[in-house]
Order: structure tokens, then C-alpha cells, then sequence
């Protein structure tokens, strides 16, 4: 099961979001340069995650988006969940249109990877992200502040 490319984006945004906490509105054009999605999908993308809750927007010269919760309360998963209605591992799971069901010797083998899936998802949180990003990133050299002779 991969995500869809709509449901990545939808995350990403969110992410950068989470990275700008508490420094005020984020424009659309920040958001799409920073993480590398076309501005045109994006605009449909924070409309959407505006309707379900996930963000704030304002529109005009200083408008843009901020998180409707903190970081540290959005999951992964919710976001997976909202975008893609479901997580699983086969079709057959999602739509239960299979000749086998009730006999199969897989359900129970799919389902066990369908939970497991869902477990990462939502142990993982938007700030989770943020702190990992922060702990991978390159260590930057400071330049050398020499005193002052007096």
C-alpha cells in the first residue's frame, strides 16, 4: 500500500506548518517552495485540510495558514485517515469485494499489516517530525566570535 502522491503533500504542508508554529500566518507560496509541491495542487490541498479542521487560513496581502491545533495533537495517521478515508495493505481489505471473503487464509495476515501501518501513523505526530528533522539536520559550524581586546 503506498500513499497517494495528494496524501504526502497533505502532510508535508502540514509539516511546514509545524516547523512555523507559533511564528503567525504561513503564505501558500512559503509552504509550496519549502517543501516542493506545486503551488496550483496545494491551494486545492490547504482548502481541504482547512475543511477538515486542520488549519486556519486568511486571505489578502497578509494571509495565510497556521495550524488549528498544536503540533504535538495531529497525527500522521489522522491526516492519512482524512485524506485517504482508509489505510490498507490490499484492495480487498478497503472494499471487501473479494470471491474469498470469509474463507480467506490472508485477511487475518492483512489485517494484522493494516494495524501495524496504522500503529506507526498515529504514534507519529507532526512535532514528532519536526523534532526528528531537527535531530538529522547537518550540524552547522558557528563562526568563531573572538573577544573584544580591552
Amino acid at each position: 500500500m503506498g500513499l497517494s502522491l495528494k496524501c504526502q503533500y497533505a502532510v508535508r504542508a502540514l509539516f511546514e506548518l509545524a516547523r512555523r508554529e507559533g511564528g503567525g500566518l504561513v503564505r501558500l507560496r512559503e509552504i509550496a517552495d519549502a517543501q516542493h509541491i506545486p503551488h496550483r495542487y496545494l491551494e486545492n490541498i490547504m482548502n481541504e485540510l482547512r475543511q477538515g479542521g486542520f488549519v486556519s487560513s486568511k486571505r489578502g496581502k497578509d494571509g495565510g495558514f497556521v495550524l488549528n491545533r498544536p503540533a504535538t495533537d495531529i497525527s500522521v495517521g489522522d491526516v492519512v485517515r482524512f485524506i485517504e478515508a482508509s489505510v490498507h495493505p490490499v484492495e480487498c481489505v478497503a472494499d471487501h469485494l473479494c470471491p474469498l471473503t470469509g474463507k480467506c487464509v490472508f485477511l487475518s495476515l492483512w489485517d494484522e499489516a493494516r494495524r501495524a501501518v496504522e500503529k506507526v501513523y498515529d504514534d507519529k505526530k507532526l512535532a514528532d517530525l519536526v523534532h526528528d528533522e531537527a535531530a538529522t539536520a547537518p550540524c552547522r559550524l558557528l563562526p568563531m566570535v573572538l573577544p573584544k581586546k580591552l
